[in-house]
């Protein structure tokens, strides 16, 4: 909503009574405990905001004293009754929220209050327990309203009564209720443009008549079908959305319409034209059965044609995901000249197949991720396919390669995820020539790659001759980094960011010193004993560090390059040993530094697993003795043998002195008094 900001005169915030707060013209008393409005604020107040309190009742004095008032929120009290008078001072109100309340309790008595208040455009009165007749008795003299939420009710059924004199309305929120019949509630609501019915319990929709509304949220309910009105009549919706539903057809949408996004997803949906087997459908009839009141109606239409061949020229986004799509007919995607975005991941599809014919021009974003294709084919004619597109999603199907050429045709593809493919880039070594591989050699506008866990064993040649490669995830390739690493030269001046997690890497089999761009690193998931020499001239921003076998940091690690430039470090899931934690405590004391998993790690004591940051005394003062200087150690240990073997020769000179001499004197000969 659009703020009104008062004159330059008021304060840009002062306190007020009661502990509220004051901006401009806007009095906040969020969460103050109060169980009525006070009577002393700024008269000249426009805005009031009284949500998280204990207001039960709205009196007929309540807001006397604020004339100018246009925007009143009460949301999350205990309000329970509005009394008749209570607005009448306030004629100019616009804005009214009573979100998450009990105006179940006197809602008569509360919709002879709102009809007081000939200004009001938006009411908000989610989460009061209101059924559906409650709500029809509170907006039955609200003419004025443009915006109108009772979301989080208790309404089971619509009918033509409920919204009869709202004839201004643009938007309608029905949201999380019990609804599981509409009969016409929408007719007389000529102006409406936005309804939101997910989340209800509808089984379908038959006969969309709604010329007028331009966005429809009917997602997670449990419609099986979506039939629109057989009209030549322009209808101007442009955003449906039936994700989360049990739709087990295409929807029949209108013939003339505006339509930009169909959210399709998460359905029972497939296409009949032509079974997996073989068997075609397409000359099938369904017999729909339409009971309206007392009248009955059979409508026959042939599956395939009516189901399918809508007119979705206009159609920006298509999101068919999580379906059971095995196939797409002939000519479906031809009837959707300007897409741009289409999503087929998580289905059946084993093939799929491009040509000139499908006038996807337009197409930036195409997922095909998560199916079971074996086969992916390109009909090259003069054209190109797909001139436009930049992402591809190819992740986690059955693929060992791509037709030849075919980013010849893609001029602006920019990323490419083959991830979870038994792929192999080209070009291949001698002896496997024959094998089919993936050439993305010379496409220079792609930045971002995907090879995680397509099995790679040793890249040979150049693959990347010619790629302009900024994100590289070579991630669960085990062998990918066996043999000759003579790849990696043409990634030197570009690459930014590198995935090896999982790869085996060892602490000297790749040389990063050369890889001078990278800023983010991952080498998770390996068995690193110790950090590789090479990492320290580089300035990452990034590095991970988790589930590899490193006792310890290098102890300049916060001096060097690396720890200067790293604001993000992971380092949980190794066997640090406690006795050697210097360079955890440099790293705490770099700034800027962020390791967020700091929780997580833990080092090493004999048997015992303990926080870094909370070592016990015990275990500090055996660390001393253990990373004490070693030649002092020795000399305390040799003391003590030293001393014994001194005394121990001290006494046998003296037990043996009187025979010493006499045997130095026998054998000299000199007389010599004793």
């Amino acid at each position: 909503l659009a703020v009104g900001w008062g004159s330059g005169m008021d304060a840009a915030w002062a306190p007020s009574p009661g502990g509220c707060e004051l901006v401009q013209r806007i009095m906040d008393c969020t969460g103050r405990r109060l169980s009525s409005i006070p009577g002393n604020l700024r008269g000249d107040t426009e805005e009031l905001f009284f949500d998280d309190n204990t207001i039960r009742v709205l009196g007929n004095a309540s807001l006397l004293l604020y004339p100018q008032l246009w925007h009143l929120s009460l949301t999350r009290n205990r309000l329970e009754l509005i009394e008749p008078g209570a607005f009448l001072s306030s004629q100019g109100l616009e804005v009214l929220s009573l979100t998450d309340n009990l105006l179940f309790t006197n809602y008569s008595l509360t919709a002879a209050a709102l009809s007081a208040l000939p200004a009001l455009r938006m009411l908000d009165l989610a989460g009061n327990q209101l059924r559906e007749d409650m709500v029809s008795v509170l907006v039955s003299n609200l003419s004025s309203l443009e915006s109108l939420s009772v979301a989080r009710n208790v309404i089971m059924r619509l009918d033509s009564s409920i919204f009869t004199n709202l004839t201004q309305l643009l938007e309608l929120n029905l949201e999380k209720n019990y609804i599981f019949e509409i009969d016409n509630a929408f007719e007389g609501l000529q102006r409406l443009q936005s309804l939101n019915i997910a989340y209800n319990y509808l089984p379908c929709l038959v006969g969309f008549g709604l010329t007028q509304l331009r966005v429809l949220n009917v997602s997670n309910n449990i419609i099986e079908w979506f039939l629109t009105l057989e009209s030549d009549e322009l209808f101007e919706l442009e955003v449906l959305d039936l994700s989360h539903n049990r739709l087990l057809f295409f929807p029949v949408l209108p013939r003339q319409s505006k339509l930009r996004s169909l959210l399709l997803q998460d359905n029972r949906m497939s296409f009949y034209q032509r079974l997996p087997n073989g068997t075609s459908l397409a000359n099938v009839t369904v017999q729909f059965l339409i009971i309206d009141g007392n009248s009955t109606n059979i409508t026959t239409v042939r599956l395939w044609d009516e189901l399918c061949h809508n007119n979705l020229s206009s159609l920006r986004l298509l999101d068919m995901s999580q379906n059971q799509v095995w196939g797409l007919p002939d000519d479906f995607l031809a009837q959707m000249p300007s897409l741009t975005h289409l999503k087929l991941n998580q289905n059946c599809l084993e093939v799929f197949h491009l040509s000139e014919e499908d006038s996807l021009a337009m197409l930036t974003e195409l997922d095909l991720s998560q199916n079971k294709l074996v086969e992916l084919g390109v009909k090259v004619g003069n054209g190109d396919i797909l001139p436009n597109l930049q992402l591809f999603n190819l992740s986690t199907n059955r693929l060992q390669a791509l037709p030849p050429g075919i980013f010849t045709h893609t001029r602006k593809i920019t990323t490419l995820d083959l991830s979870r493919n038994q792929v192999h880039l080209c070009p291949q070594p001698d002896e496997a020539e024959s094998i089919p591989c993936v050439d993305i050699r010379g496409v220079e506008t792609l930045s971002h790659l995907s090879l995680a866990g397509c099995g790679l064993q040793g890249m040979g040649g150049r693959p990347f001759q010619g790629t302009s490669l900024m994100h590289l995830d070579l991630s669960d390739n085990r062998q990918v980094l066996a043999g000759d690493l003579g790849w990696l030269q043409d990634l030197l001046l570009t690459l930014q960011v590198l995935s090896l997690r999982n790869t085996s890497l060892s602490a000297t089999a790749v040389d990063f010193s050369a890889l001078s761009s990278l800023v983010r690193l991952d080498l998770s998931g390996n068995c690193l004993a110790v950090l590789p020499s090479s990492l320290g001239t580089l300035r990452l921003r990034s590095l991970d560090l988790r589930d590899n076998c490193l006792p310890a940091l290098p102890l300049d690690v916060a001096q060097a390059p690396l720890g200067r430039s790293l604001r993000e470090l992971y380092l949980s899931r190794n066997p640090y040993n406690c006795c050697t934690l210097g360079w955890w405590d440099s790293l705490q004391q770099l700034q800027g530094l962020r390791v967020p998993d700091g929780r997580e790690v833990t080092c090493r004591h004999g048997s015992r697993t303990l926080s870094p940051g909370a070592l016990p005394e015990p275990v500090l003062q055996s660390c001393r003795w253990q990373t004490a200087d070693m030649a002092l150690l020795y000399l305390v240990l040799a003391l003590p043998t030293c001393l014994t073997l001194l005394v121990a020769v001290v006494v046998v000179f003296l037990m043996l002195k009187e025979r010493l001499l006499k045997m130095v004197k026998t054998r000299c000969g000199v007389s010599n008094p004793y």
